[in-house]
């Protein structure tokens, strides 16, 4: 079984530094200076350790901001992953109880606020900065849901701002392209879904964060004057309760004003790439209000790679035509094969500012080596033949997502089933596939050692006519308190741990299960039983005058002894086949039982004699259609057979119309068979009266519609046959 760890971890949350050290040290960037800063309202409480602004680093992680200041409504410990639980909450340290301009967002009143706040003076006419809304109030309170919701502002005032919150301040956490702000209800898997990211069970993020739902990487941007003065205040609020946390994360170093900027995007969402697999986008990115002229923007490429080696060879200097604010470099990853991970790639960009300051922007990107699947394997052990195996694999030590394909059955998906059929071992093979296309392939060896076994079972037939049949069975292995049960046409009874041998039952299919403390096996045999006599005999002459000496030959079958009846007052008892010879004045019914043990067949032939007198035999071959008359005598012609045939029989066990049998007159032997709707022949009988019980091969016959035909031969030798179908009941 192939184990594989996932490849992307939690992010770390440490408050050992102070807000206004998290602002000047980790939050700015280039261009910009702050002073006066505040948390909460306090420039003391901004020197002290806070738990609701600390410090983030999500290295090796799948979350797309890699470091920066994270601000919550309660501790920020909460943030660190995996996704565990809806509605997680801790308390922070001691905050504010309300805010003027969230107010104004809320639907309700607010809470337990955290704002941070400072002075600040770009060198450039624009000031931006990138960050991620996330809260644990996604998805329960989010629409359809609906509720009252965590809100949150970024409020910058100064030259050039007149809007509707305090100091004239404009809110910049707003939806691109329009003016309002976001929040739980506007940013969801409903409305303006593509700026939302769910990440319930860690869909997103993997095992990183904690929170429920977030936004994607938005920015902030505000225009500004060059050398002015202005204030921001970064705020969030609970509002009306003080659980289901929210909080926002700053990127690091991306509270900026620059003329140029330089940024990386990967597929992945963090600065990394990986050789043969993905590439990244140097993204250069100048102010709007920039745009109406040519810009010719030379940088610097620093770093451990080498360009050409290690990737592509890049376009420098990049051009700004009029109008374009963006342009876009793509670097592709090398695979040399060569284990140097990871490579850095550092552009260096500078440019001088309206206020004559030298801006530099950096964008950094890490080249990675591919991966190497490791798997740890676990060979499971199986006590029981077709035990189905669940096999599960994890991918580890390469990039999501991962497919999987396994040997057995063509099986994909991190999960496989292997049914095993027989004592030993069998190799599964499963394949590891990330989604740089790397794979890794293990081995998992499965081991079945199932000792209980059914050795043999021995069938004892029936005699002919009697259910006295029996079979015993011989097992081996036994754990514990062995269990037997049979099933069959001789009603076996229920489970019972001494019944190794049935006794006493009919011929048919019986089925024997055995289990114990580990296992359950079965196995089926088949009782037979001796043939049945078959009654069978014929006269050499069956109509002539008085006196009629008639000679009749026994051609029974399975038979040991014989009785005869020749309807003229005598009858015979006899151990073989022998002829047996009478005379007769008078018309008569012959009657033959074949016995063999208990069980017995009949037969009867009509024998006619004419008594008028006359001696020529040779009457009898005249047309049986008339009365011949030779001028002594009138020769009566035999009378055909009749038939009656029932459409249908209920063999249940009572009395009423327990067997299918023909009703016939002046008859002397019926060929009766019986077919399923399939053709298949499931009865046939000869003699003078067959009947069929309604059994195929001593087990009863399933309800339905069968086929009939038959052949009745009538006492002066005429055939008469017929067919049609009957339905049988049991009910």
């Amino acid at each position: 079984m192939a184990f594989l760890t996932p490849v992307f971890g939690q992010i770390t949350v440490t408050n050992t530094q102070a807000p206004d050290a998290l602002v000047q040290g980790v939050l700015l960037g280039n261009g910009v200076t702050a002073t006066n800063i505040t948390y909460n309202g306090s420039a003391v409480n901004a020197q002290q350790l806070q738990q609701n602004v600390t410090y983030f680093d999500a290295t090796n992680t799948s979350f797309p901001i890699l470091r920066g200041v994270l601000l919550t409504t309660g501790n920020g410990i909460v943030a660190v992953g995996p996704n565990s639980a809806a509605g997680e909450s801790m308390p922070g340290t001691p905050s504010v109880a309300g805010d003027a301009d969230l107010n104004a967002i809320s639907a309700a009143t607010v809470t337990n606020g955290a704002i941070l706040e400072f002075d600040f003076i770009p060198t450039g006419d624009t000031v931006s900065f990138k960050y991620v809304w996330a809260s644990e109030e996604y998805p329960e309170f989010a629409p359809p849901n609906g509720g009252v919701n965590d809100v949150f502002g970024f409020f910058i005032s100064g030259p050039g701002f007149a809007g509707p919150y305090v100091n004239g301040a404009e809110n910049i956490a707003v939806i691109p392209g329009t003016s309002t702000p976001i929040g739980i209800n506007n940013v969801n898997a409903i409305t303006n879904q593509a700026y939302y990211v769910s990440n319930v069970g860690g869909a997103a993020y993997g095992t990183a964060i904690e929170y429920d739902g977030t936004t994607v990487v938005m920015q902030a941007v505000a225009e500004v004057q060059c050398g002015q003065t202005y204030h921001i205040k970064l705020a969030l609020c609970n509002v009306q309760d003080q659980g289901w946390d929210s909080g926002v994360f700053l990127e690091a170093e991306s509270f900026a004003s620059e003329s140029v900027e330089i940024s990386v995007a990967t597929v992945s969402g963090d600065t990394s790439v990986v050789e043969g697999c993905t590439n990244a986008q140097f993204i250069f990115t100048r102010p709007i209000s920039q745009t109406g002229d040519t810009l010719s923007v030379s940088y610097s490429i620093g770093g451990t790679a080498i360009m050409g080696t290690d990737y592509n060879n890049m376009t420098n200097p990049v051009v700004f035509l009029p109008g374009e604010d963006t342009i876009i470099l793509v670097l592709n990853p090398i695979q040399d094969g060569i284990n140097d991970s990871p490579e850095t790639v550092v552009f260096t960009a500078t440019t001088i500012t309206e206020c004559g300051d030298t801006i530099i922007s950096q964008g950094v990107l890490y080249i990675l080596d591919g991966p190497n699947l490791v798997i740890n394997e676990t060979d499971p052990l199986v006590q029981c033949a077709m035990d189905s195996v669940l096999m599960s694999a994890f991918a580890s030590g390469g990039y999501p997502p991962y497919t999987y394909a396994w040997s057995y059955a063509g099986q994909t998906g991190d999960t496989a089933y292997a049914p095993i059929y027989q004592n030993g071992t069998v190799d599964v093979y499963v394949t590891a596939t990330d989604g740089c296309g790397f794979s890794g392939v293990d081995t998992v060896t499965i081991t079945m050692n199932q000792t209980l076994a059914i050795d043999t079972l021995i069938p004892y037939p029936a005699t002919a006519c009697n259910p006295d049949g029996a079979v015993s069975a011989f097992v081996a292995g036994i754990t514990g308190q062995p269990l037997y049960s049979w099933t069959g046409p001789g009603n076996p009874g229920p489970n019972n741990i001494d019944a190794t041998v049935m006794q006493n039952i009919p011929s048919g299919w019986y089925y024997f299960t055995v289990s114990d403390a580990v296992c359950s096996v079965n196995d089926s045999v088949f009782v037979d039983q001796e043939q049945s006599p078959v009654a069978e005999f014929s006269a050499d002459i069956m109509a002539g005058c008085d006196p009629l000496t008639v000679t009749f030959t026994n051609t029974s079958q399975n038979a040991t002894n014989y009785v005869w009846n020749f309807g003229n007052g005598n009858t015979a008892n006899v151990g073989d086949l022998s002829s047996q010879t009478q005379t007769y004045n008078n018309s008569a019914t012959v009657q033959l039982i074949a016995l063999q043990g208990q069980c017995a067949d009949t037969m009867n032939i009509a024998i006619i004699v004419t008594t008028c007198g006359c001696t020529d035999p040779t009457a009898l071959n005249y047309n049986p259609l008339a009365t011949v008359n030779d001028g002594s005598c009138v020769y009566p012609i035999p009378p055909l057979p009749t038939v009656e045939v029932p459409n249908v029989f209920t063999p249940n066990g009572d009395t009423d119309n327990p067997v299918f049998v023909l009703t016939t007159t002046n008859a002397t032997e019926i060929e009766l068979t019986i077919l399923n709707r399939w053709g298949n022949t499931v009865y046939t009988g000869k003699g003078i009266n067959p009947a069929w019980d309604g059994k195929v091969n001593s087990t009863d016959a399933a309800e339905g519609v069968y086929f009939y035909k038959y052949i009745v031969t009538g006492v002066g030798g005429d055939k008469l046959e017929g067919h049609g179908f009957l339905q049988l009941i049991r009910d």
